[in-house]
């Protein structure tokens, strides 16, 4: 029986994978509850086992002090002095108990315990081993659907592919074999689970390196890579080797290279592009195959950018469903509004209309009665050279004027506003003051 239990937990430990000592501890923990099961007691119960001989010992620790207080827990010194005399107050003693006695309900209790311990041994192995690999690769295998999500199997455990992160053109039979990458690895109470996704950039960025050198090796650099899955994709790449085209090496000779991702995508369209620190430079090669005109920088804190292209142009740089520029804007990082040559123009030309017609409306100061041409001129050096102009200042900001006065201020306020809103010359004389 000896030899038959040490084989079992060595036999179970190397088809599991798992260390020797937490089926030991899983053991002893089944007989320790198969003992409070049995015997129905308070004690502090504890068991040892013992790997060269197989045997399982379980006993009742007590602390021995002077005054006891819980028989089921301590033990008076005198006591313990009849066991041994070397005992002192403050150790504790190991009473033994009838393990012969536990029979069928700690057998039970012992496979229950070890099976659950053995089970949440497996899971932690599957999480440690699989926590650090997000970003990788796994090829799996089709199992069953539960829901419109597929579980596919990867060897040792299950993955689940969501319909979040299955690609639009793709559908999966009972059987099939695909390869995702896994993008989060999630501790629940039932067990670890994987998630992997065929629609996450870095599947594209793996795919990448298994099918061109120069990736794999670091001469070429991936610097981003956006997706929509099934779809299209961009990929931003730079050569570390001027000797090295990154755009040739991505896409090999007569496409060999870029064509093995793309037969592994279903088909996604794969746009590569050349890397460059220059904002205005990443923009044009992003939105490629589209020939554009300019590039202006809108808001550099917003990160926005203005993008005026031909007018034939148009709908190639906004792509089908705005597709083009939206995955152009993602690998940017800034945000891009596309116009035409024609929209721009129009645009500017309606803005020197309104310049001019806005020029056209503007009352000049002349024409506000009493105002001498001194005044006028502090005025104009001021950055005031309309009525309208002049009835955006307050009257504290006309008294730092040199030359105006409260008095004066107060004068050219009334005045201006006035002849703004009866279009009548105010005739009255403003005279010059000087600041006390």
């Amino acid at each position: 029986m000896v030899n038959t239990l040490s084989q079992t937990i060595e036999q179970l430990c190397k088809e599991k994978g798992i260390d020797s000592e937490v089926v030991s501890h899983a053991l002893e923990d089944a007989m320790v509850a198969a003992a409070r099961k049995y015997f129905k007691t308070e004690e502090d119960l504890q068991a040892s086992y013992d790997p060269e001989t197989g045997t399982i010992d379980v006993f009742a620790v007590r602390e021995i002090v002077d005054e006891v207080e819980d028989p089921a827990i301590q033990m008076s010194l005198e006591e313990a002095l009849d066991i041994d005399e070397t005992f002192e107050v403050g150790d504790y003693i190991e009473i033994p108990k009838p393990t012969l006695e536990l029979g069928r309900i700690a057998a039970q209790t012992a496979k229950q315990v070890i099976v659950q311990k053995v089970r949440e041994a497996e899971r932690e192995i599957i999480f440690e081993e699989f926590s650090n690999q997000a970003g990788n690769v796994v090829n799996g295998i089709v199992r069953r659907y539960e829901g419109r999500d597929v579980i596919l199997d990867i060897g040792r455990t299950e993955a689940l592919l969501p319909l979040t992160e299955q690609s639009r053109n793709e559908t999966y039979s009972m059987g099939d074999r695909i390869r995702a990458v896994i993008i989060k690895v999630l501790r629940l109470a039932k067990g670890p689970q994987i998630v992997v996704s065929r629609t996450d950039p870095s599947l594209l960025i793996r795919l990448f390196e298994g099918e061109i050198p120069e990736v794999y090796d670091g001469t070429v650099v991936i610097k981003n890579a956006v997706r929509e899955g099934g779809e299209r994709a961009k990929v931003a790449v730079a050569s570390l080797d001027n000797s090295v085209d990154p755009v040739g090496a991505c896409v090999g000779m007569k496409g060999s290279r870029i064509n093995a991702v793309i037969r592994e995508l279903k088909g996604e369209k794969i746009d590569i592009i050349s890397y460059s620190n220059d904002i205005v430079d990443y923009t044009v090669n992003a939105l490629n195959p589209a020939r554009i005109s300019k590039v202006l920088i809108s808001d550099t804190v917003a990160r926005v950018l203005e993008v005026i292209v031909p007018e034939d142009q148009l709908s190639l740089a906004i792509g089908r469903k705005g597709q083009n520029v939206r995955l152009a804007s993602k690998l940017l990082g800034w945000e891009i509004e596309i116009r035409s040559e024609e929209e721009k123009k129009r645009e500017v030309l309606g803005q020197i209309d309104q310049l001019e017609e806005n020029a056209k409306r503007a009352i000049p100061l002349s024409e506000l009665g009493g105002v001498g041409e001194a005044m006028q001129l502090r005025l104009e050096k001021a950055g005031i050279s309309s009525l309208d102009e002049l009835v955006e200042r307050s009257v504290d900001d006309l008294t730092d004027i040199p030359g105006v006065g409260q008095k004066t201020a107060e004068k050219l306020l009334t005045g201006a506003k006035e002849k703004l809103e009866s279009g009548k010359e105010v005739t009255e004389e403003v005279s010059e003051e000087t600041e006390d």
